[in-house]
């Protein structure tokens, strides 16, 4: 454990924190790909966090895909994300942008499959204009898929899902999901024309679920584009 420590941060959660740290510890290679983390003890006695704050922390690596659990032998590094992904963001945005995804994954699948039973041809003209102001947006942005047009499209499923809670707690972590795409699009904006093709046919597979009024497809679409969303932050292949 020698040369990791927790630098804490008064405005930041020490989950967040543990897990941003642990990750640029990962990127930075201090612990390389196939080495073995120190025990949740060892890391507690480090950062002089609590036992749960350790945990939640390696729950969420692991969900990234980054540790994987060997049986009686420890936590081992599986993969290292690429080292772009903390010089475009603080290790804190990243884990804030990975929290808010948990909580749109968690949301946006059941909307999605809402949307598709329940909208009408008014809500699907919106989600369809949507999507066209996603796909304008992303050819005048060379690659990239700006914020906000992302946002509008997603909102507009969400409207669409006949339950005005949805699009309320939409609107409740609004700010919160224009920074954590602003974050992610700042971390992938190195990335090709043809992963910004594939992001917008991932919005163009839950668009058409939802005109087919399939609330399975829809979901299951909704479910595929967000985690692939995540994956696109942690994961060092570019053209995801």
């Amino acid at each position: 454990m020698d040369g990791i420590k927790l630098v804490r941060e008064r405005k930041q959660r020490l989950g967040d924190q543990l897990y941003g740290q642990i990750l640029e510890q990962i990127v930075s290679g201090t612990f390389e790909e196939g080495s073995k983390l120190p025990s949740e003890s060892q890391i507690c006695k480090a950062f002089q966090v609590s036992r749960p704050t350790v945990r939640e922390a390696l729950m969420r690596l692991h969900a990234d895909g980054l540790v994987a659990t060997r049986q009686g032998s420890g936590t081992f590094v599986q993969k290292r994300p690429p080292g772009h992904l903390t010089r475009l963001a603080k290790v804190s945005d990243v884990a804030g942008l990975l929290r808010c995804m948990e909580v749109r994954i968690a949301l946006e699948d059941r909307a999605a499959g809402l949307a598709a039973e329940r909208r009408t041809p008014n809500e699907l003209e919106r989600i369809l204009r949507a999507l066209d102001a996603l796909r304008d947006n992303a050819a005048a942005a060379s690659g990239g898929v700006p914020a906000q047009a992302d946002y509008d499209f997603h909102r507009a499923v969400a409207s669409a899902s006949g339950n005005e809670l949805f699009a309320a707690m939409l609107e409740m972590i609004n700010d919160t999901m224009l920074q954590a795409m602003a974050v992610a699009h700042g971390i992938t904006r190195e990335g090709s024309e043809e992963r910004a093709r594939r992001v917008i046919e991932e919005h163009e597979a839950i668009a058409e679920a939802i005109r087919r009024r399939d609330p399975e497809g829809a979901s299951l679409s909704m479910r595929y584009h967000l985690h692939r969303a995540r994956q696109r932050v942690t994961d060092g292949q570019r053209d995801l």
